[in-house]
């Protein structure tokens, strides 16, 4: 005969933790433009998810809607349809002047054009995103991160007398010396060689690990692309 166990404690599962909330969510975007020959669609039913630290590639051929996807989870176009979710904040749920502050506060930016002020030496273009944001220790950031990135002894130089590959890295500094949550970057090597381009592609991911940034990389590059944890494939304006 068995003797039933009264002071057996029930089982008690270990609390499951929430789910993170993702850095980036992208929700049913669509966008669409009309003209006198009709509506183009260029995106179409968009629906992902990027958790923080987590680096992404947006791969398609020119043309297929990946810089325009950009361009929207940056919040500098609106969607047809759809929204996107910044650090859990509605972009478009925000005025114009609200949607830049957040990005002046949680997004860094590089472009294939590097889009330098060619009137400001190279510690001038670092220190600007620090000034904008009141830092009061924008020149010591600034020359810091130019350091971190080789151009220690190019603080003076203005953009016109830089290689593309030093232009590339001045904009790399200014990206990530506002320690941003996200990085947005279209095709950052396309205007490079291919030696620099990789150059530049290695410092980039480690500037990401060292700072915690989730990385958004536009390119058409498939052996960029492979360096990212997971890649989003855009064809005729939808994810395939």
């Amino acid at each position: 005969m068995q003797i039933a166990n009264h002071n057996k404690q029930p089982f008690m599962s270990e609390p499951v933790p929430p789910p993170a909330t993702p850095i980036i969510a992208v929700e049913h975007v669509f966008k669409s433009v009309t003209d006198s020959t009709g509506t183009l669609d260029i995106l179409r039913d968009i629906d992902f998810r990027l958790a923080p630290r987590e680096t992404v590639a947006i791969v398609g051929a020119s043309g297929s809607g990946k810089s325009t996807l950009l361009s929207i989870i940056a919040g500098l176009d609106t969607p047809t349809r759809g929204t996107v979710r910044l650090d859990g904040q509605d972009l478009f749920a925000l005025s114009e002047d609200d949607r830049a502050a957040l990005r002046a506060q949680k997004v860094g930016f590089v472009f294939q054009s590097f889009q330098l002020m060619g009137n400001l030496t190279a510690l001038e273009n670092v220190m600007l995103p620090l000034e904008l944001a009141n830092r009061r220790d924008a020149r010591k950031a600034a020359a810091e991160m130019l350091a971190h990135v080789g151009l220690g002894q190019r603080l003076s130089h203005y953009p016109k007398v830089l290689s593309g590959g030093e232009q590339q890295r001045v904009a790399l500094a200014r990206a990530f010396v506002v320690q941003p949550a996200v990085l947005l970057a279209d095709e950052p090597t396309g205007s490079l060689d291919f030696a620099t381009g990789e150059t530049i592609m290695k410092l980039m991911f480690e500037l990401n690990r060292e700072l915690g940034t989730t990385l958004v990389l536009v390119t058409h590059d498939r052996a960029i692309a492979e360096q990212c944890e997971r890649r989003i494939t855009i064809e005729a304006g939808r994810v395939v």
